[in-house]
Parts: structure tokens; C-alpha cells; sequence
């Protein structure tokens, strides 16, 4: 295969009748070759195709086709069923005791493909359970090898009206808290759990992307969601309209609260778990990340005494931990602080904190004109949604106090549009805004398996990078390992806009000109777009192409 040279291979032979190794042995102790190139050498030596695991995703019936002590004892994972045949991965295809031991343990054909052992590992791992007591996997698999008797009731025949009877002991609950807790350990922002036709979807969305784990079986629909509604304190009758809740945990002597919502679908009740990291509350500037420049100048607009300063970005961009992270930065004894928000996510102390509620009356609006007889000195608004909204938050800034707020758009010139479209006069948005920040999420490149990476003439082009301007250019890119679930990326950091406000940009808002004209004037005042600002954190190695390619649109001025 020209993996090992000539004379690597002579000098390997040498020592491996000296040490009475074999040649193989001696070439992996050398780290010539890795255990990978051997597999793959053994599958073509033998005809067998080489698999990918980790690019797989199967199903629950062909994982079932192999009982999980016997994928653990032989180290195979089943990747196809068809009547009669199994075809399975293994790391040896030469290993005909395995093969024969599966074909009367299966009483089925076995077809060989081949896989990496590590590769293997992690598939039996990631669909059966690995050593973990308490992974989803086994607890699924404890259930579903048998009906477990829950209080007098079988899961096979229970209700999810029967919920609320279930014994603190019951299986069902032990799998619903290891689902959390897992989810915690992963890292994960939210848990989706999703009733489709003929199974019960479980994903984890870890660093912005979905991931499917092992689900349970369909017949344990009714009795996971009725248990979760009991812990969020909604009405377990009710399946006909959304429902809202929140769960308090303890993981590991730590405190995690998680906002659920369950909304009704075709197949049952959706459930959404979004669980709320305090630690993220922590972050100082760097860490949410800006680089020197822009970090000097936030400073500074976070130190302006009056004025309104506006995050804008798409639902989950981390509008909300950027203007914690400010709120903390400026959180001093000298100064009042009073929030609006719908919920309040995190509790900080030291800061004044309204929960919106519609029902009683108290919106956004009616929180801020009883604010503004407070006297505080920064007033956060969760979100601006109407005219009513925008004029108070708008005139507070006017009046003395300095305004965050969000707001929905895609680049930071379009939240003028925004605001006048919803009825805001030009003058007042010309004259209070001081600055607007448009931001998103990007992966970090994994500090473990972060290696340097030549990349191909199209992503070069795609972010206006000149090949021949790239020589002291940092380009990394993940190969994947178990820090980063195989993914190459661990973490997220922010990409941002920064259109400061002068003089000229307020004339432009008061003649009310298109957001395009506006975006040109931000542009020779020195505004690096979304994807400019991702291209410099992909030259010094801390994101890659991909990344910005996917959370930002290309520049076409």
C-alpha cells in the first residue's frame, strides 16, 4: 500500500527477529504505521470493505439484531439486517472464531465489513452504552430487555395519565434524570425530545448542532413526557395546547435549572428542554469573542453614560449571554441596574430583575414606564418586539439612562430599518442610538485535535483570501477525537459587526435612507462584516472555513 518505506521495512524485519515481535508489532511500537493503517490493509487483503462508523447512523432494529453483551464480547457492531443475514463491522477479518461464534449465537449469515477497533469502541459506546453505570443506552436497554413493573403498572399497558403514581425509584424516572444528566456532561444546550410515527426521537444540540443518542422505544412515549410535565409543574391532563415549565436539578453538587416547553404535535407532545448555564453568565469580553480592537472599542460604548445599544441576530446567535456578560463587566455598587426579560434566565445578583408576564398585564411597556420611576442608571431589555416597546426603551436612553436591548435582524444597519418600520420616528432613532452589534456563533477548532490544515482554492475564495498574502496564516481543522466527540470542535465564540454611530450615519438616519446606502457609510467608517470578522478568527486558527461559511453570508461590496 506504500505506507512503509523500503527501508523502514528492512530495518523493522531486523528488529523483529531480534525481539521476536512480528514485523506488524514492531512497525505500530515504531508509530510508522497506526492501527488504522493495518485494518485497512487486513480489509483489503481480504476483499472486505472498509466502513466508517462514525458516518453512520442505524437504526434501532438493526442495533437490535445483536444482543449488547455480544457486541461487547466480540467487539462487532451490526450496520445492516436483511432476512437470515447480518452483515457486522469488526476490526479483523481474519478472525473466523468470531465470525463462526456469531453465525450459531445469531443463527443468521454473517457478512464482514471492516472498521477501525477505536471506531468500533465508539460505536458500541455511543448505541449500546459504554462502562458509564448510568448511560442512556443501558438504561434503555434495562427497561426494554423485559416489562419492568413501575408501582403496579408495566410499561407496556401504562398511561401517561398514570405519571403522577409512578414510586421515586421507577425505572422511568431514573432514564428521564439520566437523559438530563448526560446531557449536562455533553455539554448540551438542549435536549429535543420528538414523537415521530413509528419511534420517539432523542437529540442533544451541542455547540448549535443536533446530535441523535440512543432513543427509547416508542411504547415509552407517554410515560417520559408525562413524567417530564409532572417535574415542570404542568398539567398532565392537558395535551390540546403548548405548555411552559421549569425543572431545578442538582448534577454533581451543582445547581442546573432547565426551561421546558411542550407543544403539541401529530404523533404526541414535542419537548423541549433548554438547559440555562450559569457559567456562561462568567464570560468576561475576551472569552465571548472579541479580538483587541473591537473589545477596546465595546469598552468604551458600555461606558457611555446615556444612549441605546442594540445585539442583533437570529434566535440562538447568544444575543442574550453577550449582554449578560456586559451587565456583569459593569455591574458596580455605584450603579443601578434593572432588566426586562421574558423569562428571566439567570438570576444575577446585585441587578434588579422584572419577569414579564403577560396575564397580569405587566409587558414589556407597563415593566418599563415603572422602571424609569426607579431611577436606575442601565436598564436591559430583554427584546424589542413593538412600536410601544421601542418609543420607552428609545426615550429612557434620551432621558439619561443607557438602553441594551435586542432585536431581530441579519446585519447590524438593518436594525434602523427595523426600528423605523415598526414606527419609530428617524429623528429619535438618529439621535439615541449609539451603536448597533450584529453577532453569531461559530465552533472553536478543538485545543486537542486542532492540527495545521491546507485549505483548497475554493474556501480561499469564498472568504476573498489571497493565496499568496497567506503565508504566515494559522489554518487549523480538527481531525476529531473523544474530547469533541469525533466533530473536530468544542466550544462556541462569537463573529461580530460593530457599526458605531457618528455624525454622517445620523444624517443618513434622519433622511431615512435604505439600509444598503447606510451598510456603505458603515463600511468606509471601518465596519468589518460578520464574515470579515470570521476570516480573521480562521487565519489565526481558532474557527475554520466551514464554520463562517455556514453562520454568515458572503460580501458582495
Amino acid at each position: 500500500m506504500g505506507v512503509v518505506p523500503a527501508e523502514e521495512l528492512s530495518s523493522a524485519r531486523a528488529e523483529a527477529d531480534t525481539t521476536g515481535q512480528g514485523v506488524v508489532d514492531t512497525l505500530l511500537a515504531r508509530k510508522t504505521i497506526k492501527p488504522a493503517d493495518v485494518t485497512r490493509a487486513k480489509a483489503a487483503q481480504f476483499g472486505s470493505e472498509m466502513v466508517n462508523l462514525s458516518e453512520l447512523r442505524l437504526a434501532d432494529d438493526v442495533i437490535s439484531a445483536i444482543p449488547r453483551h455480544i457486541a461487547k464480547r466480540y467487539k462487532v457492531i451490526p450496520i445492516y439486517r436483511s432476512e437470515g443475514s447480518v452483515t457486522v463491522a469488526l476490526s479483523d477479518p481474519a478472525d473466523l472464531d468470531t465470525i463462526d461464534s456469531l453465525n450459531h449465537l445469531l443463527n443468521a449469515e454473517i457478512q464482514v465489513q471492516v472498521a477501525t477497533e477505536e471506531d468500533i469502541d465508539n460505536a458500541i459506546e455511543r448505541y449500546y452504552g459504554g462502562a458509564k453505570e448510568d448511560s442512556v443506552g443501558k438504561m434503555i436497554q434495562d427497561i426494554t430487555e423485559g416489562e419492568v413493573d413501575l408501582g403496579g403498572v408495566t410499561i407496556g399497558a401504562m398511561d401517561s395519565d398514570d405519571g403522577s403514581t409512578v414510586d421515586a425509584d421507577a425505572p422511568i424516572i431514573k432514564l428521564v434524570n439520566t437523559i438530563i444528566v448526560e446531557a449536562f456532561k455533553s455539554r448540551a444546550s438542549d435536549i429535543h425530545l420528538e414523537p415521530l410515527e413509528k419511534r420517539f426521537r432523542v437529540r442533544y444540540r451541542i455547540d448549535g448542532m443536533l446530535h441523535e443518542i440512543k432513543s427509547p422505544p416508542k411504547r415509552l412515549q407517554a410515560p417520559i413526557i408525562s413524567r417530564l410535565k409532572i417535574q415542570s409543574n404542568m398539567s398532565i391532563a392537558e395535551r390540546r395546547i403548548p405548555q411552559d415549565g421549569r425543572i431545578n436539578m442538582n448534577v454533581g453538587g451543582k445547581s442546573i435549572d432547565l426551561r421546558v416547553s411542550c407543544l403539541p404535535t401529530n404523533h404526541g407532545e414535542s419537548i423541549v428542554m433548554r438547559i440555562l448555564d450559569k457559567e456562561g453568565l462568567k464570560l468576561g469580553l475576551p472569552e465571548l469573542g472579541f479580538f483587541t480592537d473591537d473589545q477596546q472599542t465595546f469598552e468604551r460604548l458600555i461606558g457611555l453614560p446615556d444612549g441605546i445599544l442594540l445585539v442583533t441576530g437570529p434566535t440562538g446567535s447568544g444575543k442574550t449571554t453577550t449582554l449578560y456578560a456586559v451587565l456583569n463587566y459593569i455591574n458596580r455598587p455605584d450603579r443601578k441596574i434593572i432588566t426586562v426579560e421574558d423569562p428571566v434566565e439567570y438570576v444575577m445578583s446585585g441587578i434588579n430583575q422584572v419577569h414579564v408576564s403577560e396575564t397580569v398585564g405587566l409587558t414589556f411597556a407597563a415593566a418599563l414606564r415603572a422602571i424609569l420611576r426607579q431611577a436606575p442608571n442601565v436598564i436591559m431589555v430583554g427584546e424589542i418586539r413593538d412600536l410601544e416597546t421601542a418609543s420607552i426603551a428609545i426615550n429612557a436612553s434620551l432621558t439619561g439612562h443607557l438602553v441594551f436591548s435586542t432585536l431581530h435582524t441579519n446585519d447590524a444597519p438593518s436594525a434602523v430599518t427595523r426600528l423605523i418600520d415598526i414606527g419609530v420616528k428617524p429623528f429619535l432613532v438618529a439621535s439615541s442610538t449609539r451603536a448597533l452589534i450584529a453577532q453569531r456563533l461559530v465552533r472553536k477548532v478543538c485545543k486537542r485535535c486542532g492540527a495545521a490544515y491546507s485549505p483548497s482554492d475554493h474556501e480561499l475564495k469564498a472568504l476573498h483570501l489571497d493565496p499568496v498574502n497567506m503565508k504566515g496564516a494559522n489554518f487549523l481543522k480538527g481531525k476529531g477525537c473523544n474530547d469533541c466527540k469525533n466533530t473536530g470542535c468544542r466550544g462556541r465564540f462569537g463573529i461580530f459587526e460593530i457599526f458605531v454611530i457618528d455624525d454622517q450615519a445620523r444624517k443618513l438616519i434622519y433622511d431615512k435612507v435604505t439600509s444598503a446606502v447606510l451598510r456603505a457609510r458603515a463600511r468606509e467608517m471601518g465596519m468589518r462584516t460578520l464574515r470579515e470578522d470570521g476570516t480573521r478568527k480562521v487565519v489565526a486558527g481558532l474557527t475554520t472555513f466551514e464554520e463562517v461559511i455556514r453562520a454568515t453570508v458572503g460580501d458582495f461590496d
